[in-house]
């Protein structure tokens, strides 16, 4: 369970991240506040399919369980990425 628990945590941690930097660019960034808004709401709702798929273990022994919340971790990882790449995208712009 201490493991889950983790998770969910960087979950947090991560989204958080994501959040401050779509705030900050806001605040820098007053015309692309419009583009920001729509990255937060994907942030939010990327939030909530993680916490979903890690409440509900996907298999039936613990090898299933394990591959289940490593590849939750991978997409996290690759999810982040991906919002941390949109916003470098809308300060360029």
């Amino acid at each position: 369970m201490a493991k889950l628990r983790n998770l969910k945590k960087d979950i947090d941690y991560l989204i958080d991240e994501v959040l401050n930097d779509c705030y900050t660019l806001i605040y820098l960034y007053p015309n692309k506040k419009e583009q920001a808004m729509e990255i937060i709401n994907d942030v939010v709702d990327f939030r909530n399919e993680m916490f979903e798929r890690s409440n509900k273990p996907g298999g039936k022994n613990d090898k299933q369980i394990r591959n289940h919340y490593k590849n939750i971790t991978s997409d996290l990882i690759t999810g982040v990425d991906e919002f941390f790449k949109k916003i470098s995208e809308l300060t360029k712009k």
